[in-house]
């Protein structure tokens, strides 16, 4: 049987929304699904964590964290996430529905590309890992399996964040390194500190395989090839393709250094090289070279309209390549200017005997750009305040300025997101930092008078991402399952990842009974089918008859037929008034008052004896007793 036909989600509603169609893919973290999303009636893929993920509560944790930051990204060549949630023992995200193949699949039925098909890929691929630099977010797992083409030129690239949650969870185990070993840098296989420039070495692993058809290092094991990104260096395509023009070799070697602080920053900066490698900057879209019938290393016509000659793999590079590249690159790369030096820098052949040479010899000025000690450690300012984050770069002696805000669930407003460059950088280079903007605010939409369903839905809709919580409220005017309203109210501006109360009518409040005569609440009890239960309340001071408690309490929800107990006041406690005539006033007072009366005191004369007082014999607690003293 088809295992696909026996998968249990295939069709299936998940969450309440997802209908599961078909299978897609099966991989080491998830299976994909395609799915139709009912409510906005849309094809989506639906990515189902493995069982024994899903069951690991930091990864679930992890999971949702990377899921919120990666739904903020919207580039053309990312896979846009839609939403993120759990049914049962399945974890999933929901995700633009991206009709195709992956690069993989290319790869394996062309075995290599033409040099001018693999920088196109790049181009698209870079293009959205730097919008993903940009906002802070690394990728972590680059490699032909997370990236999609479409038949109509597109190029979208998918997964991220998702090695880094698996990575933080307790899914390692002794011996196992998170990520796909054949695209590993090596500051992952050691736990060193990894930053963008990590996602630059995968890309350029990558650009590697698109043009010789196979990885650079091959292994026995994973860790025998994961030691081998740490202790060799990346072999130069034109080894394995002969005929390849040098930019393109110096173009793996820049970003496959096994050095960070020798690649390019971050993807942006490695995507503006392989742009000035090819001679253009495309701004339309592109032809699918994959969609080509010409098969693998065919002479087939160029896509460019200048640079790499499909047949004869030759290079057309204005000025001369690296060398006639300008400064201004953050952190501690340049491009060599001088092309001499450029070529031994990026062959790596020669040894620091060499570089000492080159640098007596004062050969174009560039043999500082292997000195170390131009480069020191970033300080970590994430959390930081902007002014507490400028004082300590500054006195590290950086530059600083701000970049674009990011909105951030846990770092307030105002606050340090991150640093870009970080872990090392050339001194007196400018930072960047990237500040919150706090969370994600939203507007609660009008839900009165929706039923529940449509109500949480709506607040989904809208953005938020906590389940609402349910208020069971009465009204007079909202039929019972209906919305009266929400908390905060509708039209609030509200942060994303808190919690809408929604109030559901569930039946008719119950009135403020306390302080009303019980011979009108009996009235009102039979009128609406309610049970009235009284009990005698003997130490109330209200008027005999009135109520003095419910249960029950106000605005309760109630339905015919429901009970309702109310004490009633008995009236107020008689107390007997002590006699005070021929007391003086003073003897009065405290008498009437040590007995819990309030005291009047009447003068009639100079004489302070009191010879009469009002009312006598016994009176409730708390009443005035008038005395009257003078004569």
């Amino acid at each position: 049987m088809d295992s696909a036909l026996a998968d249990p989600l295939v069709g299936r509603l998940l969450d309440g929304r997802y209908h599961v169609r078909s299978r897609i893919a099966h991989g080491g973290m998830a299976t994909v699904y395609l799915a139709t999303d009912t409510r906005l009636d849309r094809m989506v893929a639906l990515k189902v964590m493995h069982a024994e993920l899903a069951r690991d509560v930091d990864f679930v944790n992890r999971f949702i964290g990377e899921a919120k930051s990666v739904a903020r990204l919207s580039h053309p060549n990312i896979v846009q996430v839609f939403d993120q949630g759990s049914d049962g023992q399945y974890l999933y995200l929901a995700m633009e529905y991206v009709p195709g193949r992956t690069l993989r699949s290319l790869l394996q039925e062309r075995g290599w590309l033409p040099a001018s098909d693999a920088l196109d890929i790049m181009d698209r691929v870079l293009a959205g890992l730097s919008a993903a630099h940009q906002a802070g977010i690394m990728h972590r797992d680059i490699k032909p399996e997370n990236v999609l083409l479409t038949p109509d030129g597109r190029v979208k690239v998918v997964d991220f964040g998702l090695a880094r949650a698996q990575a933080a969870s307790g899914q390692t185990r002794t011996g196992l390194i998170i990520g796909t070993v054949a695209y590993l840098a090596p500051e992952q296989v050691t736990g060193a500190v990894t930053d963008t420039r990590t996602d630059v070495y995968s890309s350029g692993v990558m650009l590697f395989e698109l043009l010789t058809g196979r990885q650079p290092h091959t292994g026995d094991t994973p860790m025998a090839v994961a030691y081998q990104h740490v202790n060799a260096d990346v072999p130069l395509p034109s080894t394995v393709v002969p005929g390849l023009p040098e930019p393109v070799d110096r173009l793996v070697a820049v970003a496959t250094s096994r050095d960070p602080q020798y690649r390019p920053p971050d993807a942006g900066t490695f995507l503006r090289e392989v742009r000035r490698v090819r001679g253009e900057n495309p701004t339309g879209p592109m032809a699918a070279p994959w969609g080509a019938s010409a098969g693998a290393g065919s002479g087939g016509s160029s896509l460019l309209s200048g640079g790499v000659s499909q047949g004869s793999q030759t290079m057309m590079v204005a000025g001369d390549g690296y060398g006639s590249y300008g400064g201004g690159y953050p952190g501690g790369y340049q491009p060599a200017r001088e092309p001499f030096l450029a070529r031994w820098l990026f062959s790596r052949r020669l040894g620091l005997v060499a570089l000492t040479l080159v640098v007596a010899a004062g050969v174009g000025g560039g043999g500082w750009w292997l000195t170390s000690g131009r480069y020191t450690p970033v300080p970590s300012v994430a959390g930081d305040s902007l002014s507490q984050a400028k004082s300590v770069l500054l006195a590290a002696g950086f530059k600083v300025q701000t970049g674009n805000t990011l909105t951030s669930d846990t770092i307030g407003k105002g606050m340090v997101v991150s640093a870009t460059p970080s872990g090392r950088a050339v001194k007196g280079s400018l930072i960047t930092l990237v500040l919150s903007s706090g969370p994600q605010m939203i507007s609660i939409p009008k839900v009165a008078g929706d039923s529940l369903s449509a109500a949480e839905a709506a607040l989904r809709n809208a953005g938020f991402t906590m389940n609402a919580t349910i208020d069971k409220v009465g009204s007079d005017t909202v039929s019972s399952g209906n919305v009266v309203g929400t908390n905060p109210a509708e039209g609030t501006s509200y942060p994303a990842n808190k919690s809408v109360t929604i109030q559901e009518a569930v039946g008719k409040p119950l009135p403020n009974l306390v302080g009303q005569n019980i011979n009108d609440i009996q009235q009102w009890a039979q009128q609406n089918n309610v049970q009235l239960v009284q009990q005698t309340d003997n130490n109330s001071d209200q008027t005999q008859g009135t109520i003095t408690h419910q249960t029950p309490a106000a605005n309760t929800p109630i339905t015919p037929g429901e009970t309702v107990t109310v004490s009633v006041s008995s009236g107020p406690q008689q107390v007997q008034i002590p006699n005070v005539t021929n007391m003086t006033v003073e003897q009065a007072k405290q008498t009437l008052q040590n007995a819990g009366f309030k005291v009047q005191v009447e003068h009639l004369g100079p004489v302070d004896n009191v010879f009469d007082e009002n009312p006598t014999g016994s009176a409730p607690a708390g009443s005035t007793i008038t005395i009257i003293a003078g004569i």
